[in-house]
């Protein structure tokens, strides 16, 4: 998963290499981008960071990336494969100038085996869930016609319902205020 399915642009080949050297560790690609409904300039990279050491990770994520510490969400994730919790923090990074939009992930590296298990067994989708998915991504990202939450909830049900019949709990801690209100929020793939 070090490697991507589908072809990545000039542009995010330099960009993730040099994150990767940067950070001196290995980057790991999972979603559409490893499938056949990854859509170019459209669906985001989803990528795993696996790390000894998540603060260091994170602030030197900060520094690379230009972001803040409060981007980051703290996440809970019940794995469908094993049932095993593990947790982690995400950051969506947008760079509209590029056209790259990337979802990182940072992992304990304790968790990895685990986690790049979990993402490979959804990796392998039936022809009727990849169609399903390209023409949700086309209603989402082309034709401006669904909500983001009708995407969200619709690709969840094709994944994780539809496909392997099990639902996915995933819950994402968004610290929100100087008051650290923290909001618990369902996410689905």
């Amino acid at each position: 998963m070090e490697n991507t399915k589908n072809k990545l642009s000039e542009y995010e080949i330099n960009f993730f290499n040099h994150l990767s050297e940067y950070l001196d560790t290995r980057l790991y690609f999972f979603g559409s981008i490893q499938r056949n409904d990854y859509l170019p300039k459209s669906s985001d990279i989803d990528v795993d960071i696996f790390t000894n050491n998540e603060s260091s990770t994170i602030t030197k994520l900060m520094y690379f990336l230009n972001v803040e510490n409060r981007d980051f969400k703290r996440f809970v994730w019940k794995l469908n494969v094993n049932n095993k919790l593990v947790y982690g923090k995400k950051i969506m990074y947008k760079d509209t100038d590029n056209n790259l939009s990337v979802e990182f992930s940072i992992y304990n590296e304790k968790d990895k085996d685990n986690v790049l298990y979990e993402h490979n067994y959804k990796n392998k989708l039936p022809y009727y869930a990849v169609c399903l998915l390209i023409f949700l991504k086309y209603l989402y990202y082309k034709f401006n016609i669904l909500p983001k939450t009708w995407y969200k909830s619709l690709k969840a049900f094709i994944l994780n319902i539809l496909v392997y019949n099990k639902p996915e709990f995933f819950v994402v801690i968004d610290v929100k205020n100087k008051y650290k209100t923290n909001k618990l929020v369902n996410k689905y793939n």
